[in-house]
């Protein structure tokens, strides 16, 4: 897919596109961390209810393909951009009135809480699908990745000043400051969304409805030619996969900090602070060489994926080891490097991604985006379970936790090692012209 140069984004309209994922992850990381908090500790919950909330978000989530269908069809994404944050805005904000309803009516708070996740995961796929898709159809493919890192930092950047902030305002905690806090959240965030991207798009934005035949305009079509192309179905797996290998870990390393190497609490909880920071250091790096060696050698998206990958492989046999040599391992330095071969090929897969959005049938990049959000949202919710679920396995079947916990990291250094090898397999250069793909499925479908 090209895009005319008078019609790409300015880095301006980039980084106002990163003001609304910012503000998206401000209010995703109320419900999911503040409100998850609030609910096992000052409510007293059981820790599966806030957890079950949270996949509930995640499974939502599967209806990206069909929310970016929504903005293939109508030709525009910013409707889906303002109307996705609204749902969302409405959904965190509905999600902190149930919280404070638990503490005196559980069964309704629980109920409208159910609702309230859900309302936050739709808003979230509509929301960050159509973003996604507008940056694959308007940023110029040589600054995809710079671009991707970009709105990936804001929105990091959301998180933490939203965590400070609120954390603040919310001590010391009531029910009405909690309310108070989060509706202004997620008013403000709602209102920075709506004025970052107004304008960006144009009246009709870059991709007016498809008076193509052969584009699919009915959901299952469009979704069925996005799974028959080989590309966009290897790129889904490696996503999911990746993802996986990715999110597993974030349940047990503290625990595995507390329990083998001796970290206290406080030691255990500025982990968090070493990896992302770690993440952050890799996205930059990833950012910054990719878009200035304009995808050639080590510049390329295609190396990026594959080698952070490995680097990631190599930083969880790096946790094995600590689990078997004890404190004397460089423990906080693995994390770190985790951190940053995580955050290299997580951004270069993003800038993979969008730049196959744009290689499949015309009008149909929504879909493909979409796919591959809920790949990822299914490898996120599973994650958790899966890394939890085999330690406490591996625990069960080995006495000392060291070893235990050093399987599950071994497992996922395997995951990643066949995400490497699904990654060098996918080329993002198309062999074939979008206009001829469209005329090979519209041939395949005739009659």
């Amino acid at each position: 897919m090209s895009t005319p140069a008078a019609a790409r984004l300015r880095w301006t309209q980039v980084v106002r596109l990163g003001l609304v994922q910012a503000a998206l992850g401000a209010i995703v990381v109320l419900t999911t961390s503040t409100l998850n908090r609030i609910m096992v500790v000052e409510l007293t919950l059981p820790a599966i209810v806030p957890g079950l909330l949270v996949g509930l978000h995640y499974a939502v989530q599967l209806a990206r393909p069909r929310l970016g269908h929504g903005s293939d069809v109508g030709g525009r994404c910013t409707p889906w951009i303002v109307g996705g944050m609204a749902v969302l805005a409405l959904g965190g904000a509905l999600a902190a009135l149930a919280t404070v309803w638990i503490a005196s009516r559980p069964s309704a708070g629980i109920g409208l809480a159910v609702a309230a996740f859900g309302l936050i995961g739709l808003g979230v796929g509509a929301s960050g699908t159509s973003l996604l898709v507008l940056m694959a159809k308007r940023v110029d493919p040589a600054h995809r990745a710079a671009a991707a890192a970009t709105v990936w930092l804001m929105m990091i950047a959301g998180f933490v000043v939203t965590a400070t902030v609120a954390g603040t305002l919310l001590d010391p905690y009531s029910p009405a400051r909690l309310l108070a806090v989060c509706g202004s959240v997620c008013l403000l965030a709602f209102a920075t969304a709506a004025i970052a991207v107004t304008g960006i798009e144009g009246p009709r934005g870059s991709a007016a409805p498809s008076t193509d035949a052969a584009a699919p305009s009915q959901f299952r079509d469009a979704l069925a030619a996005a799974w028959a192309d080989p590309t966009a179905r290897r790129f889904t797996i490696f996503v999911f996969i990746s993802m996986l290998a990715y999110s597993a870990q974030d349940l047990i390393l503290e625990p595995f900090a507390g329990l083998v190497l001796g970290f206290t609490p406080g030691e255990s909880t500025r982990l968090s602070g070493v990896q992302h920071g770690g993440v952050l250091a890799g996205m930059l790096l990833a950012g910054a060489v990719g878009s200035r060696c304009r995808g050639r050698g080590i510049g390329s998206l295609r190396g990026w994926t594959v080698g952070g990958c490995l680097a990631s492989a190599l930083a969880m046999a790096g946790l094995v080891a600590a689990g078997s040599v004890g404190a004397d391992w460089p423990f906080k330095q693995t994390v770190f490097a985790l951190g940053v071969a995580n955050g290299a090929f997580s951004i270069a897969a993003i800038g993979t991604m969008m730049q196959l959005a744009g290689e499949g049938l015309p009008h149909n990049e929504g879909v493909r985006m979409g796919l591959w959000g809920a790949a990822q949202a299914i490898a996120f919710a599973l994650g958790g379970l899966l890394g939890t679920g085999a330690s406490d396995l591996a625990r069960r079947w080995l006495e000392q936790p060291g070893p235990a916990y050093g399987c599950v990291f071994a497992l996922e250094a395997v995951l990643f090692v066949v995400s490497a090898v699904i990654a060098s397999r996918v080329s993002i250069a198309t062999a074939t012209p979008p206009g001829h793909r469209a005329d090979a499925w519209a041939a395949s479908h005739a009659g």
